[in-house]
């Protein structure tokens, strides 16, 4: 399995920037930032990051920032942590100035090139958390997200910000949830035995069998384009017809969103999203409210596509919004089945990608939980 990564500023992050000199020279200029030691040790018992921390530290080694000022209050950080089982697995330190453009500074990438390696490491699904816009550049230059531990920015819509707080309680809750939402499912009648797995944060993998090839196609393209994990192995009685697989699939499928779903805590909850197939144009709105509605709006010229009956596409998603317990609103209008339908479930998969992203710590839900 490839390693994710959490790349760690230092000061203003883990522990406080002093505001005049921003030097950590001494013992007595030492604070660590608050709450962090409590959650980084949540994080690093979770086993499901390496930490490595980044940090540019002006002038190091020069008379005006010596080596043997920097190393007492740093090395007594590190012990403090390892104390409390955080343990970073590589500390990369930058000692030149801005001015000089070094390839080795944040936001440059220059320290950090053994981690390009995509066999070893999950970029994707890696994070720079840090206090400045440089370490959302970085993020950018390493193909990883950013947490920002700052709330005054002129412009927080950088769609690299996955989450911006200066709460490591709300980072831990975030880094945490997000590792373990997957989950499995069997449903099993006199017509059917489908077993699924859904990872909601994979890398868009797909093992479909349902016996209905058009269907294995369409349900592919749910999981690449919504970036999810989806195994599903389905058994019908095909010898019937397909309108038992199709729809069982679709509950079990819809049961197993819910359930991974949990509380749904921090997701953005709403997805929508136009996509344009040749002829074809789909629109899909969906709301991950917790009630079961779908509004269709489709014309069809043929009955089936392929062993895909063209009537069992509205009832696949009535299906899946019963058992998901959530609004769908879709739309498409062209002269090809085949392109209508797959655009639909491209649009349907794009809209979902947007509204199971984590992007908060809260319900999404003014009503809230009492």
């Amino acid at each position: 399995m490839k390693k994710k990564i959490l790349f760690i500023d230092r000061d203003g992050t883990l522990i406080i920037e002093p505001p005049i000199d921003f030097q950590v020279d001494s013992l007595e200029k030492l604070s660590f930032y608050p709450k962090v030691v409590t959650n980084l040790s949540k994080i690093a018992q979770s086993g499901q990051y390496l930490l490595v921390m980044v940090t540019n530290q002006d002038g190091l080694g020069t008379t005006a920032f010596p080596e043997e000022n920097f190393l007492p209050p740093h090395q007594k950080m590190i012990e403090t942590f390892a104390n409390e089982g955080i343990l970073f697995d590589a500390i990369h330190i930058d000692k030149t100035f801005e001015h000089e453009n070094a390839p080795t500074r944040k936001p440059r990438i220059g320290m950090l090139t053994q981690y390009l390696n995509e066999a070893e490491y999950d970029l994707a699904n890696s994070f720079v958390i840090g206090d400045r816009l440089t370490d959302v550049e970085l993020a950018k230059n390493l193909g990883a997200k950013a947490i920002l531990m700052q709330t005054k920015v002129e412009e927080t819509t950088d769609n690299n910000i996955v989450l911006q707080t200066t709460d490591w309680a709300e980072i831990a809750h975030f880094l945490l949830q997000k590792t373990n939402r997957n989950s499995t499912i069997k449903r099993k009648t006199k017509e059917t035995d489908i077993e699924i797995a859904l990872n909601l944060d994979g890398a868009g993998k797909a093992n479909i069998n349902t016996g209905i090839g058009f269907f294995d196609h369409m349900l592919e393209q749910i999981a690449f384009h919504a970036q999810i994990d989806l195994t599903i192995n389905a058994k019908g009685d095909l010898h019937i017809d397909q309108h038992h697989t199709i729809e069982d699939t679709a509950i079990a499928l819809g049961m197993v969103f819910k359930e991974t779903l949990g509380n749904k805590k921090g997701i953005e909850r709403y997805g929508f999203f136009n996509l344009v197939m040749d002829d074809a144009l789909a629109q899909v709105a969906l709301d991950l409210s917790g009630r079961a509605w779908l509004q269709w709006s489709v014309q069809w010229h043929r009955e089936q596509i392929g062993n895909f009956p063209t009537e069992m596409a509205s009832h696949f998603f009535k299906s899946f919004t019963d058992h998901c317990a959530c609004n769908i609103s879709i739309q498409c209008t062209g002269e090809n089945d085949h392109h209508q339908i797959e655009a639909i479930f491209k649009a349907f998969a794009k809209a979902m990608k947007q509204a199971i992203k984590i992007t908060h710590t809260q319900i999404p839900s003014t009503k809230g939980i009492v």
